[in-house]
C-alpha cells in the first residue's frame, strides 16, 4: 500500500501547492493582496501536512532522493495543470516534450535498486 499512498499524497500536496502559488492570479482584479495571501496560506497548511506525512511514512519504502524527485516532478506537472485549467494558459509542444522527458527521468530515479 505504501508504494501507492506515498506518491498519491505527494501528488495531492503538489496540487494544493500549485493552487496556492497560482490560483489567486485568476482573481487578481477582484481580491486584494492580503486576501490572496490568506487563502494561499490556507492551502499551504494541508499541503505541508500531506507532504511531511508522505515523506515520514514512505522513508523506509523510498529513499529521500526518490521522494524529493516525486515531489519536484509532481510540482511541475501540477503547476502546468493549474496554469492551463485555472488560468487558461496554453500548453505548448515544447512543454509537453519537457513533461515526457521529466517523466522518463522520474521513472529512472524512482527505480528501486
Amino acid at each position: 500500500m505504501k508504494p501507492v499512498l506515498v506518491p498519491l499524497f505527494m501528488f495531492l500536496a503538489s496540487g494544493l501547492m500549485a493552487l496556492a502559488w497560482l490560483g489567486h492570479l485568476r482573481f487578481r482584479d477582484s481580491i486584494g493582496f492580503w486576501t490572496a495571501l490568506g487563502l494561499s496560506w490556507a492551502l499551504v497548511l494541508p499541503e505541508y501536512v500531506l507532504n511531511v506525512a508522505a515523506t515520514r511514512y514512505g522513508y523506509d519504502t523510498y529513499t529521500g532522493a526518490q521522494m524529493a524527485t516525486f515531489h519536484l516532478a509532481f510540482g511541475v506537472v501540477c503547476v502546468a495543470a493549474v496554469a492551463r485549467y485555472v488560468l487558461g494558459e496554453p500548453l505548448t509542444t515544447k512543454q509537453l516534450l519537457g513533461f515526457a522527458l521529466l517523466a522518463i527521468g522520474t521513472v529512472l530515479i524512482a527505480q528501486r535498486n
